[in-house]
């Protein structure tokens, strides 16, 4: 079979862009080298919806952060069932003689048609902040920000290519591309050959690896480490906005992020990294994170901390790279993505299938797109009445597996049945095992729920694909 794209790559980029395919008369392939889609750089971002505002106004970024931050609000939230919350963002001052650089930002960010921006005075933070600490003076807010859950976003996506006919291939890492006399693309992926006339190349960290593969070595990659530590729930309002300080030339600095979920978050740190699977964390970060989060909370505790990690940014100068290459005619590229990539990823995706027309793949929109997915019910989201009217119609919504975070095994059975082969498939869809005990009272019930909806044994539950099993056959 020759489909008429291959995607490599399905983190928000390429599901993003697998979707807005999935509109057309095509035959697309998704493939992904991790054992799901979301487990490479998209899991370990912080959620947030920018509104474009700390974007250099002539960039590529900035123009495609605005847009996909319109989309979310307009489209992509309602269409496919997802939890966006436009809680809106501060960037913080400490000294009032910064005041004419967030009329700066504020500028730049009208110019790039942001609504509702607006300089505010300490009584205003007075009344909607009440745990800001004194050394915050002003601050710019911004409206349009939100917050949502980076791997349900992912998941959606993907979920709704699929029932728009693309194929999804997990476990695939790309080891070799060739393109034929014809211009057909080859890919191998670990024994198996795929054949393509275009080629999109999402692959995150590993973008410039795949674009060397295809024929074009033309730009390299840096990992841009981030360290982030997840609070309590308990803590869950003790930010009703994202709070930003000041942004340095080389960094957005370190935020308080409220999350679609609950946790607050805080971080990241930024650090360019060669490693490009060094995802440690280290007491340098949690002092500069905790020193920059409590500079304007002071509130915030290390005891309130309940999980520490670590994400690479892909990095490739300071925009992104999206484009077709014509020393490979047939390859696009769509690399650098770093931040606003999950807010930009809509539009990215629109961009791209532009690109693929103005090079030759003809675009005839489906007599039927399925553009609509419903809502997956989770009980940490829903008000008491909801829960009883669910438990009332299955009783398996009154069967608690995951107490931390509420998560019934219904959830974990809808979890399975839209795609989670893995622990941190389970996690990342329902939230089971992310709270402060990690699982230790839910992970032996999911594993034994998984045995029984997947039909594999014990020993072949993993927690995110080959290599990370749990438990060993001592027999063998």
């Amino acid at each position: 079979m020759i489909y008429d794209v291959v995607i490599v790559g399905a983190g928000i980029t390429g599901a993003a862009i697998a979707r807005e395919l999935s509109r057309y008369k095509l035959a697309v392939l998704l493939l992904e080298k991790e054992a799901e889609p979301a487990f490479g750089v998209s899991k370990s971002n912080s959620g947030i919806i920018h509104a474009g505002t700390q974007n250099p106004p002539a960039s590529v970024k900035a123009w495609l952060c605005v847009e996909g931050n319109r989309l979310m609000r307009e489209e992509i939230a309602a269409d496919l069932g997802l939890n966006f919350v436009q809680c809106g963002q501060l960037i913080a001052v400490f000294d009032l003689g910064d005041l004419p650089e967030l009329e700066k930002i504020k500028k730049e960010g009208e110019a790039l048609g942001i609504k509702g921006l607006e300089i505010v005075d300490r009584a205003w933070l007075d009344e909607r902040e009440p745990n800001l600490g004194p050394e915050v003076q002003a601050a710019l807010y911004v409206p349009s920000a939100g917050i949502i859950s980076p791997y349900r976003f992912v998941y959606a996506l993907v979920e709704n290519a699929v029932k728009n006919g693309v194929e999804l291939k997990t476990s695939q890492k790309v080891s070799a591309i060739r393109r034929g006399a014809d211009g057909v693309f080859e890919l191998e992926t670990g024994g198996e050959k795929h054949n393509s006339r275009f080629l999109v190349n999402a692959a995150g960290l590993f973008a410039d690896e795949i674009s060397a593969m295809a024929g074009a070595p033309t730009f390299k990659i840096t990992p841009r480490k981030g360290e982030e530590y997840l609070l309590d729930k308990k803590r869950e309002h003790i930010a009703n906005h994202i709070i930003f300080p000041l942004p340095t030339k080389t960094s957005k600095g370190i935020l308080i992020i409220k999350t679609s979920d609950g946790n607050p978050m805080i971080g990241p740190t930024a650090l360019d990294v060669e490693d490009k699977t060094d995802l440690s964390t280290t007491e340098s970060g949690l002092a500069e994170v905790l020193s920059g989060a409590r500079r304007m909370m002071p509130s915030i505790s290390k005891s309130d901390i309940i999980a520490y990690f670590a994400g690479l940014r892909p990095v490739s100068g300071k925009d992104f790279i999206i484009r077709h290459e014509d020393s490979v005619p047939g390859l696009i590229n769509a690399a650098g993505i770093q931040s606003p990539g999950l807010t930009s990823a809509p539009a990215i995706a629109v961009m791209v299938a532009g690109l693929l027309a103005r090079h030759g793949l003809p675009l005839e929109p489906k007599a039927e797109f399925h553009r609509l997915r419903p809502r997956p019910a989770h009980l940490f989201q829903v008000p008491l009445e909801e829960t009883c009217r669910l438990v009332a119609k299955n009783p398996a919504y009154g069967d608690i597996v995951c107490r931390c975070e509420l998560v019934s095994s219904q959830e974990i059975y809808e979890a399975i049945k839209r795609g989670a082969t893995t622990l941190d498939g389970i996690k990342f869809r329902t939230r089971a095992q992310a709270g402060r005990c990690h699982g230790g009272f839910c992970t032996t019930r999911i594993i034994k729920i998984m045995q029984e909806e997947l039909g594999f044994p014990v020993t072949a539950v993993t927690k995110r694909g080959p290599g990370s099993e749990l438990i060993k056959d001592e027999r063998k």
